[in-house]
């Protein structure tokens, strides 16, 4: 009976010990590298400053070699001028344009050092920005400091749709016996430099013409075209 009373008093275990003052960190996943990534992070960092020196040197090298180009060859641009221009027909009726244009023009290549291919010459003949004929051109090579001669007459009917402003225009121009036509070029070109021959280019020449008609007795005046890459 005694026990029993023993049994029913408080019982209290053994006390709980605190918890420790020691924290653990749980390893997380990106941490099995350790050392492996930050090798990793090294590796690519120098891979990338590879990559940056190589571009620049590539690039500083580029420039030397078109600055040293530059400075031997000297490069000028290319002279184009219309030297006669006349207009035999230039009837505007029905929406249909009837015209006979004919020009002389010169190519000067004025460089010292370099040759050109005119591989394709396009020439087109426009008025009031709208084109009316155009013709393919005789490919040629053009020497260093030389001069070459084209001419080309455009002539037939073509179909030209013009507002009321550009009609009233015509007849101005129509009255006083000068039209302003422009022509252009559209070329293929290659240079030469001794044996080494370049890739093509596109440049285009533009010549904006005050053309009179050939009954007019009005001398065509000269004019230089504008040369464009």
């Amino acid at each position: 009976m005694a026990e029993k009373q023993h049994l029913n008093g408080a019982y209290y275990g053994p006390s709980i010990p605190p918890p420790s003052s020691r924290s653990y960190h749980r390893p997380g996943r990106g941490d099995g590298c350790g050392c492996l990534g930050c090798c990793c992070s090294c590796i690519c960092d120098c891979i990338l400053g590879l990559i940056c020196k190589l571009i620049c040197t590539v690039v500083v090298i580029i420039g030397i070699a078109v600055f040293l180009f530059w400075l031997i060859v000297r490069p000028n641009e290319v002279k184009v001028h219309v030297t006669d221009a006349s207009l035999t027909r230039f009837n505007y009726t029905n929406n249909t344009l009837r015209y006979n244009l004919a020009f002389n023009m010169t190519i000067r290549n004025s460089n010292k050092r370099l040759g050109i291919y005119y591989d394709n010459i396009e020439a087109r003949a426009l008025y009031q920005d709208a084109r009316f004929d155009s013709d393919d051109l005789t490919p040629f090579y053009q020497s260093h400091k030389t001069t070459n001669y084209l001419n080309h007459t455009f002539q037939g009917q073509q179909v030209l749709v013009l507002g009321s402003s550009e009609t009233s225009e015509f007849n101005k121009e129509k009255s006083d016996g000068v039209y302003n036509v422009d022509v252009k070029l559209y070329l293929k070109i290659r240079f030469k430099l001794g044996l080494f021959k370049t890739g093509k280019f596109k440049p285009k020449v533009k010549c904006e013409l005050k053309v009179p008609l050939k009954t007019n007795g009005t001398a065509f005046e000269p004019t230089k075209c504008d040369w464009s890459y």
